[in-house]
């Protein structure tokens, strides 16, 4: 990383710390008419584009590209988030994990044909440890903000907004591949999703295509969900709180 760029992380921070609003157990959707212009796009864009990939992509027995492939292509996409991922725990004072992460990288980079494979998690016990920016962020103490919905990302929050541009910025392998290479490992990882797209189809169906008020069911089950992973969990989210 640009040692250039560090104080800017910094700053930013502070501001994000400064500005933000912890909005304990409720909602805090003020751009909901935004929001939900920008659901129904992503909906249209899953319908006409996402589902029919992935539904090729992860299909039955003889057909699509393979389960394999797909996974292939996730463990490899993976493999190349895992340095930005050691960063963020650095940054949360999380060594351990770090080292970990370190060494599922050089694994995973090696044994397992550049990350294709998975060896560190089946044989040397080394399981992928997620983390990114926003979770760095939460750490540091800043609220999660406004729910946002980003056109193709799909829901999240102004912290994690910031976190993901930040998480762009500090991504070690910006620097260490050409851009040819880095757009390779972006595209697999979006191969990865659509992959998951598929064989997860039928949840996703049910909220987003078949429920009443598929942004409000969205938007529940994602910030339950995000908050859970962040140990920010409330006793209780209305999906329709003001």
């Amino acid at each position: 990383m640009p040692a250039w760029n560090l104080p800017l992380l910094l700053v930013a921070a502070v501001v994000l710390v400064a500005c933000s609003d912890r909005d304990g157990d409720g909602i805090h959707d003020p751009y909901e008419p935004m929001n939900r212009k920008v659901h129904a796009f992503n909906r249209g864009i899953d319908a006409h584009v996402v589902k029919p990939l992935g539904a090729g992509m992860s299909g039955g027995e003889g057909s699509g590209i393979g389960s394999h492939v797909v996974a292939g292509l996730g463990n490899f996409g993976s493999n190349l988030a895992q340095p930005g991922r050691v960063v963020n725990h650095l940054l949360q004072g999380k060594p351990g994990p770090a080292a970990r992460m370190t060494l599922r990288f050089l694994v995973n980079t090696t044994v397992g044909l550049a990350g294709f494979l998975d060896p560190a998690a089946s044989d040397f016990s080394l399981p992928e440890e997620d983390t990114d920016f926003g979770q760095t962020l939460a750490t540091w103490g800043v609220g999660e903000g406004a729910y946002l919905e980003l056109p193709l990302i799909g829901p999240s929050t102004q912290r994690d907004a910031a976190g993901r541009v930040v998480d762009l910025v500090i991504d070690p392998m910006r620097g260490w591949l050409n851009r040819d290479q880095y757009l390779i490992g972006m595209g697999a990882r979006v191969a990865s999703k659509a992959g998951e797209r598929g064989r997860f189809g039928d949840s996703v169906d049910s909220i987003l295509h078949e429920s009443a008020d598929s942004y409000a069911q969205t938007r529940l089950i994602w910030l339950q969900h995000r908050r859970h992973e962040l140990g920010e969990e409330g006793e209780h989210i209305d999906p329709y709180a003001e």
